[in-house]
């Protein structure tokens, strides 16, 4: 059975937030870990991994991802976005951009990695503005497997995630 965009969005939401408490209980594998950091801020993401149909080196057409378009909420509300960059911002009007340093699998072969990211730019003075790590982690769903055969088409998989925004 096929379930719809909308409603898959809503079951990984409410999934996500049963998740979304145990984050900070959450062991983390040694590529992803940031021992002596302080968290700032865990937030709940829930939106899509968006993916593009391009031809690769080899020049066969595959889905290359594109970018993140997800909301983040905390303590059951919205408190900022998620989109390309990777870039975190919050209603505070803080950002920070990261660059992947440290990656490990996902719990099932559907999810994207968890992450460990260096900030490497900030933007205003509120929540975000001493971030210096992010980690991506519980992670649930996102990956995209399929075939493509129209170059330039895009795709989005739903998927939730924790985010925990660190300083040092």
């Amino acid at each position: 059975m096929k379930i719809p965009g909308k409603t898959t969005l809503v079951l990984l939401s409410l999934f996500g937030s049963l998740l979304g408490a145990a984050a900070a209980e959450t062991s983390l594998p040694d590529t992803i870990a940031a021992p002596g950091l302080t968290v700032v801020l865990t937030a709940r993401a829930v939106g899509q991994q968006i993916y593009e149909c391009k031809a690769g080196s080899d020049g066969k057409l595959a889905w290359a991802f594109r970018e993140p378009q997800a909301t983040l909420t905390a303590d059951g509300k919205v408190v900022g976005r998620h989109y390309a960059g990777p870039t975190w911002e919050l209603s505070d009007g803080s950002a920070v951009v990261g660059k992947a340093v440290g990656n490990a699998p996902g719990t099932t072969a559907n999810d994207i990695a968890w992450l460990k990211l260096d900030a490497v730019s900030h933007k205003g003075s509120g929540m975000f503005a001493d971030v210096t790590t992010v980690q991506r982690i519980n992670t649930v769903g996102g990956q995209l497997k399929d075939d493509c055969d129209r170059p330039g088409t895009t795709r989005g998989m739903p998927y939730t995630a924790d985010y925990v925004f660190l300083r040092k």
